[in-house]
């Protein structure tokens, strides 16, 4: 088997590269929780420790990290929390060392918001109307438009071709199909001036809370997308739950932003197609080392029937009717 390129970034390696940046390691090292791209903790001398960020061979070209480095910036600028990448003395912010592209960023402290706290979600949607003010001013160049083809189609063909055992594929192939076409129609209402810069993967999980602020990390994903992309992983629960949780956000997103509630309709189109670009990410990840270690669960029978299953009932989410502004 060929040895995976993370597989070559040692501790040493990566120290080396924090201090051809211009920092002094004292080599004090913690592996963070991170898959798609590898992240540490470096501890700096006599200095606050910094988190090195490298990015996965070729995933991202040099123009699409850059970008998604000048959107956080430009976040920061506007006084926004949102942990960008540090600028060294020339302006750069995308650093190489052998074969690794990294960039640094200060740490910063906190915990995951509280999704069943009003106050939180208010706070929420004040930052992201903030956020989506700043994206609507411009726009992406090099950064992908996301779309149920990228998002669903494209990942669907990968998991028949590789990955679905033959029992479940006609049941699979089926259920993804009545799905997709329903998501067609929806996501075919999206109109070119509901596309704006967003943070694109906006879950608890790349927001520290703390001081009663929300701190956004981690615009890997950012992408042009329509502003309910960044609001619908804060919905859980039950209808009604769902539907107090959002009237929330959207209030304190309409202090900054305006929301336009026909956007409603696509949520459930967009869980569709993350629950298929999920399976297909972690499938088309299966060789780098660290998944098959982490995701146990994963390329199991009881996975892929489990998976079919929650694709069934999210087709019955798809028919019901949106969710409302109460």
């Amino acid at each position: 088997m060929n040895q995976h390129p993370y597989e070559a970034l040692s501790p040493d390696v990566v120290i080396d590269a924090v201090e051809s940046a211009g920092y002094l390691s004292d080599a004090r090292l913690l592996a963070l929780n991170s898959y798609e791209n590898r992240v540490y903790q470096v501890g700096i001398e006599d200095g606050t420790p910094l988190i090195a960020k490298f990015y996965r061979p070729e995933r991202w070209s040099d123009a699409q990290i850059l970008e998604e480095h000048s959107f956080s910036l430009e976040l920061q600028e506007a006084e926004i929390s949102v942990v960008a990448p540090l600028t060294d003395a020339d302006g750069a912010t995308l650093h190489r060392h052998a074969g690794f592209r990294f960039a640094l960023f200060e740490r910063r402290g906190g915990h995951p918001p509280e999704l069943d706290n009003p106050d939180n979600l208010l706070v929420l949607g004040r930052t992201l109307g903030r956020i989506h003010n700043v994206g609507r001013a411009s726009h992406f160049e090099h950064r992908p438009t996301m779309t149920a083809q990228g998002m669903l189609w494209d990942n669907r063909e990968f998991l028949l071709e590789k990955f679905i055992p033959r029992e479940l594929r006609p049941a699979y192939e089926t259920i993804t199909a009545d799905l997709g076409g329903i998501v067609d129609t929806l996501f075919g209402e999206v109109a070119q001036e509901d596309l704006i810069r967003v943070h694109g993967d906006c879950h608890v999980g790349n927001i520290l809370w703390r001081d009663d602020t929300a701190h956004f990390v981690d615009l890997d994903d950012c992408c042009t997308a329509p502003a309910i992309q960044d609001l619908w992983m804060f919905l859980s629960g039950e209808r009604h739950e769902r539907e107090l949780q959002l009237s929330e956000l959207i209030e304190g997103y309409s202090e900054f932003c305006d929301f336009h509630p026909r956007q409603l309709r696509w949520v459930e189109a967009l869980r569709s197609m993350r629950l298929v670009y999920y399976a297909a990410w972690l499938a088309r990840r299966w060789e780098d080392p660290a998944f098959p270690r982490s995701f146990t669960w994963f390329n199991t029978e009881r996975y892929w029937a489990d998976h079919v299953l929650e694709l069934r009932e999210q087709l019955g989410a798809l028919q019901e009717e949106p969710l409302r502004l109460l």
